[in-house]
């Protein structure tokens, strides 16, 4: 155990953010260095509990209490080693992640938990400075070919697994560089996409091979796909987006929030769509919602409205979310803290009616009405509608499953009740051979979540290709968050 009294003497402290009216200015990741000393006070805050929830909070099944340990110790190179151990990208859930591990850490039954988010990324940091973070090449080859279609967390962790089992794995990617939405999704003051790019050149030198700009099912058909590999990883996320069918939807300058994120982390200066200026409003309180918000306030925007349906959530965990699963509470990000620091607004429990615009066919208003509860089904509040201005929208509502169009209809797979891609436990779809994993499979879920099927989906191909695997498999993909 770290400190037998860490967390009766030491408080949760996470790493400052830089001042709004700094990073509002640049594109940069928001927070500050994190002193190496607090950050062996955080560690030192692990109970080593005797069942740790925080194993069952996280799908990878991470060692957290073991890498908290060694933190406290300054054993950073064997800390690492524990973290890869069951995790191919700490950098990346280090960031993004919303830590269900912190949510079931033992600690937060009374007190606030440990921050091991802050504690992971410290270490894979640490790990790449020190230069630790070296090519895993296979020892011997399997002349086994393997495309995995989709570049995201959960592509990049099947991909990385089984080049390091010795198969050729080519990743294929519809877009013009690696990363799926990490890349184009997730803003640069989120993660600087410096992380992927080392992390990629660290694949490259294991041996596996990137191809952008290759819409598989159009460029390359399911047909040839097939013929030249003995495995197919399709693993391209649940990237068909939620609308809102409403009066004005099409006019201009209403975006779904994945039109308008990626030209926005191409150009963070010239994006084509473009809130300088602006009356902005972001319909949808998550973190795609959060994301645009903040990329909108760097761009300019006039003013920035947050609207979402659902009531605001609890700042504390309610009796109906109990410890260990992971609760829906109130959350300021650093995007909420530029929004209210910029005068803008998140407005709860209301739905927008219709989208008003002007004689040339651009938005300029929405008009909303305030609504009950979801237990009412959302019905509207007569007396409560409104308008306010809104001259650039974005929709970040969620997502409803994988796109349907030339390679999952070619490939002739099955499909689960939710209407995702069907999978056995081994990852395998009903066409001999090819298998999904993360988001394709499970529907919209979170990076960690991607990260462990991409895992457990390489052990079921290595399976498929050899009769044998020593690849872990850390999650059934019938396995659910703990709620």
């Amino acid at each position: 155990m770290a400190d037998p009294k860490g967390f009766l003497t030491h408080d949760r402290e996470l790493p400052a953010r830089r001042p709004v009216d700094v990073r509002i200015r640049d594109w940069r990741e928001v927070y500050e260095d994190f002193p190496a000393p607090k950050l062996t006070k955080q560690a030192s805050r692990c109970m080593d509990c005797g069942i740790p929830f925080c194993h069952n909070g996280c799908p990878l099944g991470n060692l957290i209490p073991e890498w908290n340990d060694l933190v406290y110790r300054h054993d950073w190179r064997e800390a690492i080693e524990r973290l890869h151990a069951t995790n191919n990208f700490p950098e990346f859930t280090g960031r993004l992640c919303p830590a269900p591990c912190e949510a079931a850490c033992v600690l937060g039954i009374n007190s606030d938990p440990v921050a091991i988010k802050r504690v992971e990324v410290e270490i894979i940091d640490h790990a790449f400075a020190e230069g630790w973070v070296t090519p895993q090449p296979a020892a011997r080859r399997t002349a086994k070919k393997v495309a995995v279609v989709g570049s995201g967390p959960a592509g990049l962790a099947a991909a990385q697994q089984l080049t390091r089992a010795g198969h050729d794995v080519v990743v294929f990617e519809r877009a013009d560089a690696i990363g799926g939405l990490l890349r184009y999704g997730i803003p640069e003051f989120k993660m600087e996409k410096r992380h992927i790019d080392r992390r990629l050149d660290q694949m490259r030198a294991e041996g596996t091979e990137f191809r952008t700009s290759v819409d598989v099912g159009v460029d390359i058909t399911a047909a040839q796909l097939r013929e030249e590999f003995d495995a197919v990883v399709l693993s391209g996320g649940a990237t068909a987006w939620r609308d809102l069918p409403v009066a004005g939807r099409d006019l201009k300058g209403v975006y779904q929030a994945m039109e308008y994120l990626p030209p926005a982390n191409k150009d963070f200066e010239n994006s084509p769509i473009n809130a300088r200026g602006k009356h902005v409003v972001v319909i949808g309180g998550g973190d795609t919602g959060a994301d645009c918000i903040g990329t909108a306030i760097r761009q300019g925007a006039a003013s920035v409205t947050q609207l979402e349906i659902m009531p605001q959530p609890p700042a504390a965990r309610p009796g109906s979310q109990p410890w260990p699963t992971f609760p829906i509470l109130f959350k300021t990000e650093s995007a909420h803290e530029e929004l209210t620091d910029g005068g803008g607004d998140r407005v709860y429990a209301v739905s927008t009616t219709e989208f008003a615009g002007d004689a040339d066919g651009n938005v300029r208003a929405l008009r909303l009405v305030e609504v009950e509860g979801p237990q009412s089904g959302f019905k509207p509040i007569p007396g409560t509608e409104r308008e306010i201005p809104a001259e650039l929208v974005t929709l970040s509502m969620g997502f409803l499953g994988p796109e349907k169009g030339a390679l999952l209809q070619d490939l002739g797979v099955d499909y689960d009740p939710r209407g995702n891609v069907a999978r056995d436990k081994t990852y395998m779809t009903n066409v001999d051979g090819v298998f999904v994993a993360g988001d394709m499979g499970r529907g919209q879920s979170l990076i960690v979540w991607a990260i462990a099927e991409g895992r457990a989906a390489a052990s079921g191909v290595d399976r498929f290709l050899t009769g044998e695997t020593a690849l872990p498999y850390p999650i059934l993909p019938t396995a659910r968050p703990l709620v």
